[in-house]
């Protein structure tokens, strides 16, 4: 057993220090998941913040046609929108045909066009053309309805003063009373648990499976292409335990990598706290200690599967293109888990391959440890685990597999 144990860690010590001898790798494997959660939490938001803001501020040209009321071209025409008028180019039959103008609106000389007609009987029809495939075009659009539904409830508001009723009575005669942020039992920790659980199952699974690819391609297909596969196999020593010290290097490898994934995380989510733009999430230890549990057997099932992928493959090549659709098998059922309501979910759903573990992270994240669904995914995972490492040993007890390239 002492013997075993050692030739496995003298193999995997030995397969992880040539993996790592290239700094380019170690970049792979510590920069880009220490910085991939900081840049999603912290770098995005700021981007698309800056963005909105340098879109509040953008002048728009925006071409009224037909009628004009005086209020209306107050609320509209301000000093980021620079306004002309100009004559209705249609009949009231195909007020909304933007054929008239279509040559303007995707040359981009005028970001929107509004159509007004004055009714005899006080209303109004009005149209609104834009380019949707243009933000300059959208914002401009959306500053017209903005304008729009204001100058609409200002007329509204005349019309019911006009015949003594109260505006606020007649239009808002069911109202709130209290504070609404008040009246949900669910905490801000839950709550940011919540949007926590929508994406982060998806971001860790798929960089489990990612991080393993390479190591499982470069310590089976790669030392085939070399020529060093038969040496090592001509070793004292049992094809299970070299098989289990490639494992343990990949696992490591991967495990490393989703580790320093996890650190950028809560130090995104800690700045983010710091900055209030987001609470902490409440998760109690149990459920953490669930969490870490569940994505080691994922990494366990998914290290074992794509080393007897790999190992069936003949050349780097091949193992690549065997191994790069295997990125779709995680992520579709990722996508697919979103859309599962945990209220009230059936029990069966966490014995599906991948699925459960992917729910099983969605409920700890929420804080919610129910002990049947905990033992069906334990049990599910585990089974699913050593079924992946019983495949892998198979194939790598293969002697046509095996055997190096000439």
């Amino acid at each position: 057993m002492s013997n075993s144990y050692y030739i496995v860690r003298t193999i995997a010590k030995k397969e992880m220090i040539e993996f790592v001898r290239d700094w380019r790798t170690l970049l792979a494997i510590i920069l880009i998941p220490l910085l991939l959660f900081p840049v999603l939490f912290i770098l995005l938001p700021l981007v698309l913040a800056s963005e909105a803001a340098e879109l509040d501020v953008q002048l728009v040209d925006v071409v009224v046609q037909g009628d004009s009321d005086g209020e209306l071209n107050e609320l509209l025409c301000t000093e980021f929108v620079s306004c002309t008028y100009e004559e209705l180019p249609v009949s009231s039959d195909n007020f909304s045909d933007v054929e008239p103008d279509v040559e303007r609106l995707r040359n981009n000389s005028v970001d929107a066009i509004l159509r007004l007609k004055n009714n005899t009987n006080g209303t109004w029809n009005f149209a609104i053309l834009d380019l949707s495939t243009s933000e300059h075009s959208r914002e401009a659009s959306g500053r017209i309805r903005v304008a729009i539904s204001t100058w609409e409830k200002s007329l509204v508001n005349q019309t019911l003063l006009a015949h003594n009723l109260d505006p606020n009575a007649t239009l808002d005669p069911v109202k709130l009373l209290g504070d609404s942020s008040l009246s949900d039992a669910a905490t801000e920790g839950e709550q940011i648990g919540l949007v926590l659980s929508l994406f982060i199952p998806l971001v860790l699974s798929i960089w489990t499976a990612t991080s393993a690819v390479q190591p499982s391609i470069d310590m089976t297909a790669g030392e085939r292409e070399r020529g060093t596969l038969e040496a090592l196999l001509s070793l004292p020593c049992k094809r299970m335990d070299l098989l289990m010290g490639k494992w343990l290097a990949v696992a490591i490898i991967a495990g490393v990598s989703v580790v320093l994934q996890i650190l950028g995380l809560f130090f995104a989510i800690a700045f983010l706290a710091s900055s209030n733009v987001i609470g902490i999430p409440a998760i109690e230890l149990q459920a953490l200690f669930l969490m870490a549990f569940a994505i080691g057997l994922f990494a366990i099932m998914i290290v074992a599967f794509e080393l007897a992928l790999a190992i069936r493959s003949r050349s780097v090549k091949e193992a690549g293109t065997i191994l790069g659709p295997l990125m779709l098998v995680i992520i579709f059922p990722a996508i697919f888990v979103q859309l599962i309501n945990l209220d009230g979910i059936e029990i069966w759903w966490f014995g599906v391959p991948l699925v459960n573990i992917l729910l099983a992270l969605r409920e700890l994240l929420l804080n919610r440890v129910i002990f049947s669904h905990v033992l069906v995914w334990f049990v599910s995972s585990s089974f699913y685990s050593i079924c992946a490492a019983w495949y892998a040993a198979r194939q790598f007890n293969r002697e046509d597999l095996v055997e190096s390239l000439n």
